[in-house]
């Protein structure tokens, strides 16, 4: 039976500069740096919560054929993929934190249905949400069955 999730791939044009983007702009730790078979693979995440990461993961790496690495790694940087979505309990302040280290947003905070939200990009290009639950819309800790009764 699934538990949860244990990781995502984060697809990386440039593992040591995203790797100084997510531990010294956005305050998460290094949960590990893993280097198999010619592949570098480092796994960050947010500082009290040690159950989920963010895997860094060469857009060029092996099992990835030059045309598509050229066209993951060129989509990347275009800023096409979005790679998740990070919770605050205050998106206003967590967004002006940000902006003081030099992370890039592509939208200030705003209201929304479900809560308040910013979105920005990571130094390679993926996108993120930045979001604040709003009581009464759609809450990302509730249980999927408790969204859709």
């Amino acid at each position: 039976m699934i538990k949860g999730l244990a990781a995502a791939t984060v697809w990386s044009t440039d593992q040591e500069r995203d790797l100084r983007f997510f531990t010294e702009k956005l305050g998460f730790e290094v949960r590990g740096d893993v280097t198999e078979n010619g592949t570098r693979r480092i796994t960050v995440g947010a500082r009290g919560q040690p159950d989920v990461g963010l895997t860094l993961v060469p857009a060029y790496g092996p099992g990835i054929d030059p045309e598509s690495a050229r066209a993951l790694a060129g989509l990347v940087r275009k800023g096409v993929l979005g790679a998740g979505v990070l919770r605050t309990d205050d998106c206003r302040s967590a967004y002006e934190w940000l902006v003081e280290r030099g992370v890039e947003f592509l939208q200030e905070p705003r209201e929304g249905p479900h809560g308040t939200e910013a979105v920005f990009r990571d130094e390679s290009g993926n996108r993120y949400s930045l979001a604040e639950e709003r009581t009464g819309g759609l809450v990302l800790s509730r249980e999927w069955s408790e969204v859709c009764d």
